[in-house]
């Protein structure tokens, strides 16, 4: 019976055979489109004013002989000037490790240095509070919340090493405010 009232119910609703109204409405109006305006084709340069193409230059390589100087029909020879000696051609690249201590870093500028300690100072925030969670008391999720917390402050830590302190900031961020929610519990 219940199922029958349920058929007429929902069935009543498919029951209609047409559309409610028709609404006709004026047909849209499309406007012309803009007035273009053509400018003349541009001609092309003469062929004298084009820039020539370059001769090739000829390949020097180092320590060749120059080739003597053209000597003047009864005069003295031309001076030739003396060449330098080729610079030493430095080793290729990568091909040994660069030695650490003489690489070269730029000294780090106050802003620099205040950002780093205001990441340090929030990853001391963030241990501090979790070494005053007990572990133990928490549920799984808390456990895992502890987990990221550490990890974060981990990478946070990472971040200071390779000195790119706006992730830093935003991973020890991460971490004090989930070691804080912690303390809480």
């Amino acid at each position: 019976m219940s199922a029958c009232a349920l058929v007429v119910l929902f069935g009543s609703g498919c029951a209609r055979s047409g559309a409610a109204a028709v609404v006709t409405a004026p047909p849209l109006e499309v406007p012309q489109p803009p007035a273009r305006a053509f400018m003349p084709p541009e001609e092309p340069l003469p062929a004298e004013a084009s820039v020539p193409a370059e001769a090739p230059v000829p390949a020097i390589t180092p320590g060749a002989p120059r080739p003597p100087a053209p000597r003047r029909a009864g005069g003295p020879p031309a001076e030739v000037e003396p060449r330098p000696d080729p610079a030493p051609v430095p080793p290729a690249i990568g091909s040994s490790a660069p030695d650490p201590s003489r690489e070269l870093r730029a000294v780090p500028p106050a802003a620099d240095a205040q950002a780093e300690r205001a990441v340090r100072d929030t990853l001391a925030r963030s241990m501090r509070d979790l070494g005053r969670v007990n572990v133990a008391r928490l549920s799984a999720d808390g456990r895992a919340q502890f987990e990221q917390a550490r990890r974060f402050s981990q990478q946070a830590e990472q971040a200071l090493g390779s000195r790119n302190f706006f992730f830093a900031a935003t991973l020890a961020d991460k971490a004090a405010s989930l070691a804080a929610d912690l303390v809480g519990r």
